[in-house]
């Protein structure tokens, strides 16, 4: 079975964005490439078993397992050292892409507190949205009980469109709950 969204883009959003944009190739259209949900965790310099529950709430929340990412150069100021664990990152594609979109959209952004939408700035200029998450519980997989640290993480919705304009519009035809200007 196909992910809602997925078939959702096919029917309804690729016609419509056509349309909108102004493209007459359907080739043209701005389709989602990847989503990228990295976690970042500092205090694993001092304590590299920090990193297994950060990667068992990873594969949780994305559905696969993640890559533990490592300090590329040494920083003393830090106490990092080349080559330390300090993080882990998962990059989603297909179906599995489609149905964590589909989750952040109608049950995790929801349940942040005080949410008043996404920020539109967060478009890098190539068609890319990055998004900051302040805590990994909005995710209805993680157990409340087991988390002993909350832990932010970035996710970055890469895109193929060519502007942040043709990018914008891609992501509020998926849905995302962009804020706006009051």
């Amino acid at each position: 079975m196909a992910a809602r969204l997925k078939e959702k883009y096919h029917k309804e959003i690729k016609p419509a964005l056509q349309k909108e944009l102004g493209l007459e190739n359907t080739m043209a259209v701005p389709r989602l490439d990847k989503i990228v949900v990295n976690m970042g965790l500092g205090e694993a310099t001092q304590n590299s078993k920090m990193l297994d529950p950060l990667v068992a709430d990873l594969a949780a929340i994305a559905g696969q397992k993640p890559v533990t990412t490592r300090a590329k150069k040494s920083i003393a100021a830090f106490k990092v050292r080349e080559g330390m664990p300090i993080g882990a990152m998962v990059t989603l594609r297909g179906d599995t892409m489609y149905e964590f979109l589909d989750r952040l959209i109608s049950i995790a952004l929801p349940r942040v507190r005080d949410f008043r939408g996404v920020s539109t700035k967060s478009f890098d200029g190539r068609g890319n949205y990055t998004l900051g998450v302040r805590d990994q519980l909005i995710f209805p997989e993680i157990d409340y009980s087991k988390v002993d640290k909350l832990k932010g993480m970035n996710i970055t919705i890469v895109t193929t469109a060519q502007d942040d304009n043709s990018a914008r519009a891609l992501l509020k035809q998926f849905g995302m709950p962009f804020r706006t200007a009051a």
